[in-house]
């Protein structure tokens, strides 16, 4: 038995649109961009993902909470998302190896959950009118109140939020001395890249995202990497400059989902504001090097646009995504520079595109040679 009272709560869209839930014992509002994630497992790495920063998820998979957390399953310090929504919330772990349960975790960093919400038909609103803002909140007595402050939300597009979960100082990850040096730009890294990077033997200095080029220079590495983050890329011009001077450099590049976007903006191409983005962990992708397809996970509310890569004389198209055509990887045809819009180092899983980490490994000891 739940040890709280299911009180009435609620979430109201930008459209007006209304949906019911109740509230799983932890009150209060939350506002954000509201999207949703397929993935049947893996919750506590989507909750902690910089990327979802400012943004309120829909759980598609029926049953969240049941397994519990672990100290070690994060890809950041802290739950990122704005807040959750759920259609069977287990307040319960069933875990052995569990360090305690999702409702606790929620609990001590003041995050809003509600639950009992009808969340296929929720998605299937978002899929049908696209990506909106929303309120989530435990006090329904005041619908008009609520809609007052979700007017005042900023939209996601326009908006830069790396800022907000960039590292504030410079750190060291990895082996001491380790086989390959590796420059990290974070504009918001999951520390599953990391983890992907020192499995590998590789030395790191992951620098706040107002790093100058010269500053990172000044560590001597061997590669540069740009991460993935949260907000519009659109709205980064100045890192859009500290990435051009990475790719003029001549040392490797490699860049993942927003700075995939990044490398792509610092070429001249442009991105948009997807009408409904990319999450879950399924997401079939073709690698048109080698004609292989890949099971992905992805999470992107921008992508960049397939008219500007096509258009390209300097970039070529390197993967792209099997459901809707739009660019999932790009390479610099006379630089030791690539990209991908999805996530390599994904955590469950699938682990179909793990080889970029060592393409990348290989294409910084080339280059060494």
């Amino acid at each position: 038995m739940a040890h709280y009272q299911k009180k009435k709560a609620v979430i109201l869209l930008q459209d007006g649109t209304l949906f019911w839930g109740k509230s799983t014992g932890l009150e209060g509002e939350a506002t954000g961009e509201v999207c949703f994630n397929t993935g049947m497992t893996g919750y506590q790495e989507i909750f902690t993902d910089p990327s979802y920063l400012g943004q309120i998820m829909v759980t598609t998979n029926a049953h969240i909470g049941n397994y519990g957390v672990k100290a070690d399953e994060v890809e950041s310090e802290g739950i990122k998302i704005a807040g959750l929504v759920c259609k069977n919330f287990s307040e319960y772990k069933s875990r052995p190896s569990a360090d305690g349960s999702l409702y606790d975790y929620f609990d001590d960093q003041n995050k809003l959950i509600i639950s009992d919400v009808d969340t296929r038909a929720l998605v299937r609103h978002i899929r049908d009118k696209g990506a909106m803002n929303a309120i989530i909140s435990t006090n329904t007595e005041d619908i008009d109140k609520l809609k007052q402050k979700l007017s005042e939300v900023p939209s996601m597009e326009g908006l830069e939020l790396s800022s907000k979960v960039s590292t504030k100082e410079a750190f060291d990850y990895g082996e001491e001395n380790g086989d390959v040096k590796i420059a990290v730009l974070d504009l918001g890294v999951k520390l599953n890249i990391l983890r992907n990077f020192a499995k590998r033997g590789a030395s790191m200095r992951v620098f706040p995202m107002t790093t100058s080029f010269e500053e990172m220079m000044e560590w001597n590495p061997d590669g540069l990497f740009v991460t993935n983050g949260p907000g519009d890329p659109a709205a980064m011009m100045n890192t859009v400059k500290v990435v051009k001077q990475m790719i003029d450099s001549v040392l490797p590049v490699f860049g993942i989902c927003m700075g995939h976007q990044l490398i792509a903006q610092a070429m001249g191409l442009s991105t948009y504001k997807m009408f409904n983005g990319h999450r879950g962990i399924n997401h079939p992708v073709k690698n048109l090097l080698t004609g292989k397809g890949e099971i992905t996970t992805q999470n992107h509310g921008f992508a960049v646009k397939m008219e500007d890569v096509e258009a390209s004389e300097t970039v070529e198209l390197t993967h792209i995504h099997l459901n809707d055509n739009t660019p999932a990887g790009i390479r610099i045809k006379d630089k030791p520079v690539f990209s991908v819009q999805y996530h390599p180092e994904a955590y469950p899983g699938p682990h179909d595109s793990s080889y970029l980490f060592d393409d990348f490994i290989n294409l910084i000891n080339t280059h060494k040679k």
